[in-house]
């Protein structure tokens, strides 16, 4: 059964291949996809955004949202976070995980006048069927749309968030980059009351890794989406290789499509466990992912993969992907 999505991206490399899978399966109906400030400045996530957007020769529409926190940057005695994960070659050349833009050329598309948190507003409100919103950045737009309306709720069929983690850090030694970088909207959106919010934390992305033998699949693929998703992968674990292996050598996270992959087929994700969460807001654990395990507490708010199928990701893209032409 296809699914309506809201796709809400900070485009990025892997954001970039979560666009190309949601634009081109055919269980995905894209309703619109919404960027927000995070791996980069929004100038340069909504740039990126449609630079893929026209490489698929997609009319989905855009919604430029917010350019930065909801409250963090108005806290200046919390902890900075500057590292953008660069490596550098044996030439001295440095590499990004996430470049200041995606290598497609650059876009004439325009952005719809609405914000991405009054598209949210307008949208849900009038919505004669439920929508599943995926957020694969800080979750900004959702939470000013919240405070604008809380109502909303009542139309997401299900929210799906790449973000946070239990036994894993990236931001600091305590905090996942996408809530550490606007902690009180990922709280906003918890406490929310949405009915079903599915979490993928790096838990769960760094199992179901992408391998350089992946990245040769996408290559024999060779539509336009399968030869620029195994570029992105390969400039990724050219990073993880020299920054944090994983347990499969030269292979790398893709986080953000995982959280497609899911509402395609939800067995994908393996080890779901319904807990409660909180984000903490203060000092060294500033944006870290607070999770209750204990059996009987009863306050329980979000269902959190823990482990995943690595080879049924990686299909699901190749299914994707040979549809792209």
């Amino acid at each position: 059964m296809t699914r309506k999505v809201i796709l809400d991206v900070d485009t990025g490399s892997d954001d970039a291949v979560a666009i190309m899978l949601a634009a081109l399966h055919p269980e995905i109906d894209l309703v619109a996809v919404c960027t927000v400030k995070g791996n980069q400045p929004l100038a340069n996530t909504t740039e990126n955004t449609k630079r893929v957007l026209d490489l698929l020769k997609s009319d989905v529409p855009l919604y430029k949202g917010c350019d930065r926190p909801f409250v963090r940057e108005v806290c200046p005695w919390r902890i900075a976070f500057e590292d953008r994960a660069t490596i550098v070659d044996e030439e001295g050349k440095e590499h990004f995980i996430h470049e200041d833009f995606v290598m497609l050329p650059k876009s004439n598309r325009k952005e719809e006048e609405m914000p991405a948190p009054l598209f949210y507003v307008d949208y849900l409100s009038k919505a004669k069927e439920k929508v599943s919103v995926v957020m694969v950045g800080p979750l900004t737009n959702l939470a000013v749309a919240l405070a604008i309306n809380p109502d909303i709720i009542n139309n997401i069929e299900e929210l799906v968030i790449m973000g946070g983690a239990d036994d894993e850090a990236n931001a600091t030694s305590s905090a996942e980059f996408n809530f550490f970088n606007d902690p009180e909207s990922a709280q906003k959106v918890f406490q929310s009351g949405i009915k079903k919010i599915t979490l993928c934390p790096l838990d769960v992305t760094h199992k179901t890794m992408v391998t350089k033998d992946d990245c040769r699949r996408f290559e024999e693929i060779n539509t336009p989406a399968a030869l620029f998703a195994s570029k992105m992968c390969e400039k990724r674990i050219e990073v993880h290789t020299q920054r944090q292996p994983l347990t499969l050598p030269d292979s790398c996270a893709l986080h953000d499509p995982l959280c497609i992959a899911y509402l395609i087929d939800p067995s994908v994700l393996t080890d779901v466990r319904y807990l409660h969460l909180d984000i903490s807001l203060e000092g060294l654990t500033d944006g870290a992912t607070i999770i209750d395990h204990r059996y009987f507490q009863d306050n329980r708010n979000v269902h959190i993969a823990y482990d995943g199928d690595r080879k049924k990701f990686v299909d699901i893209m190749c299914e994707a992907f040979k549809l792209n032409n």
